[in-house]
């Protein structure tokens, strides 16, 4: 298991943590800034929001999976079928 993949556990177990810590950061930012950036602050604060719950979401092992293994690989698509080269006319 990577550690990409660790985090991303770490951060579907503990969700409720990482929304209450994003509050907090966008908060402090708020406070450096008097306020100035306080729109943008929040849709930052929401996307961050929302990329934790799609995280989680997806931190979802299927059965007969490991957590970072990586799914099994679809077979190939099939190959067009060939086609015989035209063959010339008879001639007489």
């Amino acid at each position: 298991m990577g550690f990409l993949d660790k985090a991303k556990d770490l951060l579907a177990k503990n969700s409720d943590k990482v929304d209450s810590a994003i509050d907090k950061a966008g908060d402090l930012v708020d406070k450096r800034t008097q306020g100035k950036y306080a729109s943008q602050v929040n849709k930052v604060q929401d996307a961050a929001k929302k990329a934790v719950a799609d995280n989680a979401a997806q931190g979802q092992v299927p059965p007969g999976q490991h957590s970072g293994q990586e799914p099994p690989a679809s077979p190939p698509p099939a190959a067009p079928r060939k086609q015989d080269p035209p063959t010339a006319p008879p001639t007489s």
